[in-house]
């Protein structure tokens, strides 16, 4: 995957958003600089424009919209961020997975390319439909899980307001 380089991002947070060694990203970018502008290749991550889904999450309305090639499949109702732990608003990828990563984050959790945030199940199921979050987008168990068998790592996720 290329990831084109933000004003104020360093190797060290690149790491941690994509959840790469900083070794392993330095070894696929040899001779590139990091600075804003510069494309740089995050490893072991597919090129998102050859993943026909993609998912659109609105914080105001608190859905997540499943789509394949642009054309919407599925709606999920979802819980954003609190006030004072607002969820993202940009464009991230998922990252990796992990399937019952225990305590509040329900059946499966999708890391997202924002360090400590992710698409994740709910150990508190009266939850979702509010803001109550600490930034995380959390969904049901059943629809997280059936999420997590449609879309791979390196699908877009583009958070609106």
């Amino acid at each position: 995957m290329i990831h084109i380089i933000k004003r104020g991002e360093t190797l060290a947070s690149l790491s941690a958003d994509y959840r790469r060694s900083m070794n392993e990203i330095a070894a696929a970018n040899v001779g590139k600089a990091i600075v804003p502008g510069q494309a740089i290749i995050i490893p072991r991550l597919p090129d998102p424009a050859s993943i026909p889904y993609s998912i659109v999450v609105s914080i105001s309305k608190k859905r997540l919209t499943l789509l394949r090639k642009g054309e919407q499949i599925k709606i999920y109702p979802i819980a954003t961020g609190k006030i004072l732990s607002r969820t993202p608003i940009g464009r991230f990828v998922i990252v990796n997975r992990e399937p019952n990563p225990g305590g509040p984050f329900g059946a499966m959790w999708l890391s997202l390319s924002k360090q400590a945030y992710g698409i994740h199940g709910t150990n508190k199921p009266s939850s979702i439909g509010k803001s109550v979050s600490k930034g995380c987008i959390r969904m049901f168990n059943h629809d997280v899980l059936d999420l997590s068998r449609v879309v791979p790592n390196g699908t877009i996720v583009n958070i609106l307001p």
